[in-house]
């Protein structure tokens, strides 16, 4: 109910609420429909196949797990293979993702909407991706003794499972048959509440990217606008990094081109921000070329090489292929709602820079600052400080640029051991 309220203010809530609206029809007639073509797609044809079912919070926990979805889909070509998703961001821009058999919001925790969800879809195995404990679907899996598999997960001793007062919470972890996380921390602390199915196996997000990695698109209009000059990206900017990074690179003298990927496209945002730089930027998309081919009656690559200093990401899925092109990194949201994924630009070797307090659940945050291949900051003078450093200093630059790039490298390989565990669920199964 709250939710349909914030609906009416809120873009992303008002998706979510449609999205529900799909996967839990209201009225017996409309919910009947729904399940019966649920029914048809899949529990019709399962004769000795098995269906695995994988469920992410947002597009974050997809592209983390997304390594495992693959790897199942070659290891069991003819089995089903179920997403769903709880967060719009995941489930509008994954929606089309050819390699599952059925893409779709996850129904509301209730009792019904568990029972008529996991009697359509009848899984063999369910997978979450990081973390998403739900009550109702994890003891009702658990019932219908369904193996469910909990993976790339990290713990920290705040959380309510380690609590006096966290029973609740607990029960829910032992729903779980097995658990592989990311680190030694996360084995110990559920090792001292006595859950003991538990597999240090690192973070599937290192596979991901060293995969984006070898498939990185080459773009001519990146390569033009950053010439031979030194190039910082920004990736997931929000406001309070801008605060940060705007005077900096206002002060900043040295040459140096700059592209910037704002957390969320918002027009009104993005020209605030470009009236704030001192220096000349445009909003670019696939197409912002041919109007200033237009306009200039000139070479757009030229164009964008002598003009430009800034450019404004306005379209989605360059970011991960255009590290390629960094000399440094900035990464955005670990001054609000948490760190976004370092683990991108990490594998190509640059600098990383990102804020503080809000990195502290990221593994590869805490390693890349003890390993010094990253750098957080706290204000605009600490950024500079920082930034000049690398900037001026070619060793210390190639030396942090290393770093992140083997740390990626000698991390890598947790899907492996994911899919050690998942083929001896489903021997013990027969699947």
């Amino acid at each position: 109910m709250l939710a349909r309220i914030v609906a009416l203010f809120h873009p992303k809530t008002r998706k979510w609420v449609e999205g529900q609206a799909i996967a839990q029809p209201s009225g017996k007639r409309q919910r009947a429909n729904f399940h019966q073509s649920l029914n048809h797609s899949f529990t019709h044809s399962l004769i000795h196949t098995p269906t695995f079912w994988f469920h992410a919070a947002s597009l974050g926990e997809f592209e983390q797990g997304r390594p495992v979805i693959e790897a199942v889909r070659k290891q069991y070509p003819k089995a089903k293979l179920v997403l769903t998703f709880f967060s719009p961001s995941g489930y509008e821009i994954r929606k089309d993702y050819d390699q599952v058999d059925l893409v779709c919001y996850l129904p509301a925790d209730t009792p019904a909407n568990v029972n008529r969800f996991l009697d359509a879809v009848q899984p063999n195995i369910a997978l979450f991706i990081k973390y998403e404990f739900w009550h109702n679907y994890l003891h009702e899996l658990k019932k219908r003794q369904i193996p469910t598999l909990l993976f790339s997960a990290i713990f920290r001793p705040n959380q309510l499972f380690f609590k006096w007062y966290g029973g609740f919470y607990r029960q829910m972890l032992f729903c779980f048959d097995h658990v592989l996380v990311q680190n030694k921390t996360s084995e110990e602390l559920l090792k001292s509440i006595g859950y003991l199915n538990v597999t240090v196996a690192g973070d599937t997000r290192l596979d991901r990217v060293a995969q984006i990695a070898a498939q990185a698109k080459s773009y001519p209009e990146i390569e033009a606008f950053k010439g031979k000059t030194p190039l910082l990206i920004v990736g997931s900017a929000w406001p309070d990094d801008m605060e940060v990074l705007i005077p900096f690179l206002n002060q900043f003298t040295q040459p140096l081109k700059v592209i910037i990927a704002p957390h969320e496209i918002n027009t009104e945002q993005i020209q605030k921000w470009q009236s704030e730089l001192q220096g000349t930027s445009l909003r670019f998309t696939v197409y912002s070329l041919q109007w200033k081919e237009q306009e200039a009656k000139n070479n757009p690559l030229d164009i964008l090489h002598s003009t430009l200093d800034t450019l404004f990401l306005d379209t989605i899925g360059m970011l991960s292929s255009l590290y390629r092109y960094a000399d440094f990194v900035y990464i955005g949201g670990a001054f609000g709602d948490g760190l976004h994924n370092i683990l991108e630009p990490a594998v190509f070797g640059a600098p990383i820079f990102f804020g503080k307090p809000h990195y502290q659940k990221f593994q590869e945050a805490h390693d890349l600052l003890q390993l010094d291949g990253a750098v957080s900051v706290t204000n605009t003078e600490e950024l500079k400080q920082g930034f000049t450093e690398v900037y001026e200093n070619q060793l210390v630059r190639e030396q942090r640029a290393d770093i992140c790039r083997e740390y990626v490298l000698n991390n890598a390989g947790a899907t492996e051991k994911v899919m050690e565990v998942i083929k001896a669920l489903q021997s013990q199964k027969g699947g």
